[in-house]
């Protein structure tokens, strides 16, 4: 019978995120919240500029 317990599964599990979180450096870190703090805007704006557009066609072509 092959039998692991919880504790075991936990252990393994926080070794293995105790592990990349001392292999990650603080310049991937600040690179990574720039890279997604410009995704995330860039997608905001664009979803405004979508909207936008869309408003001034739908006014354009109902009257």
């Amino acid at each position: 019978m092959n039998f692991v317990d919880n504790s075991t599964k936990v252990s393994t599990a926080f070794g293995t995120l105790i592990t990349i979180f001392v292999n990650i450096h603080q310049q991937d870190l600040i690179k990574t919240f720039v890279l997604g703090t410009v995704g995330g805007a860039s997608s905001f704006l664009a979803t405004l500029l979508i909207k936008y557009l869309i408003k001034i066609l739908k006014n354009k072509f109902s009257k």
